[in-house]
């Protein structure tokens, strides 16, 4: 019975603290303040060498590994658009072996996703 009437008492406080109060009789409530639009991605990425875009198995998670299947190549030079890093963490090292280098970073591209150390900024 004191579960229930704390419930309400919560849910009264909510309901009341949710309405806008306006700062004098009669007149309107101030409008609601919305963040602003989050801007594009605008991020460019420029392969080093010719390199896999990989699409996660459905055994890998979220994040692609080394034997994931090949989705596309990027090829030399070209450039793509990334904003989201993808982590891949391992219990003994690396999570990859690309492009001469190791790492565990993933840039999450249009397809799939390919190693950081692959890519430079465009």
């Amino acid at each position: 019975m004191m579960i229930r009437r704390l419930m309400m008492a919560v849910a009264l406080v909510a309901a009341t603290l949710s309405l806008p109060v306006a700062a004098e009789a009669g007149t309107p409530a101030a409008a609601s303040v919305h963040a602003p639009a989050a801007a594009p991605c605008a991020s460019k990425w420029r392969a080093v060498q010719r390199v896999a875009v990989r699409r996660p198995g459905p055994y890998d998670g979220r994040v692609a590994t080394m034997n994931s299947p090949v989705h596309h190549y990027l090829s030399r030079g070209q450039v793509v658009r990334s904003c989201i890093v993808a982590i891949g963490r391992t219990q003994g090292g690396p999570a990859y072996r690309a492009c001469g280098r190791e790492g565990s970073l993933w840039r999450v591209v249009q397809g799939g996703q390919v190693p950081q150390i692959c890519l430079k900024r465009a």
